[in-house]
């Protein structure tokens, strides 16, 4: 999957879920670690990271 895919995964994913699209990219990675399927955790820890990315730095 391309970067620009990555990213609009990641941007749907954040205007969805807001603060809690990262929680949800890492479980859906974590889902498919567990069922064995790397290919797609791996899919899924890029979107999350992509998600991190967009949130931006944390304020304090």
């Amino acid at each position: 999957m391309s970067t620009a895919d990555i990213s609009a995964i990641a941007r749907h994913l954040f205007e969805t879920h807001g603060a809690k699209a990262i929680a949800e990219a890492a479980q859906k990675a974590v889902s498919f670690e567990h069922a064995g399927d790397e290919a797609q955790a791996k899919l899924w820890r890029r979107v999350e990271a992509a998600v991190r990315e967009l949130r931006g730095p944390k304020e304090s």
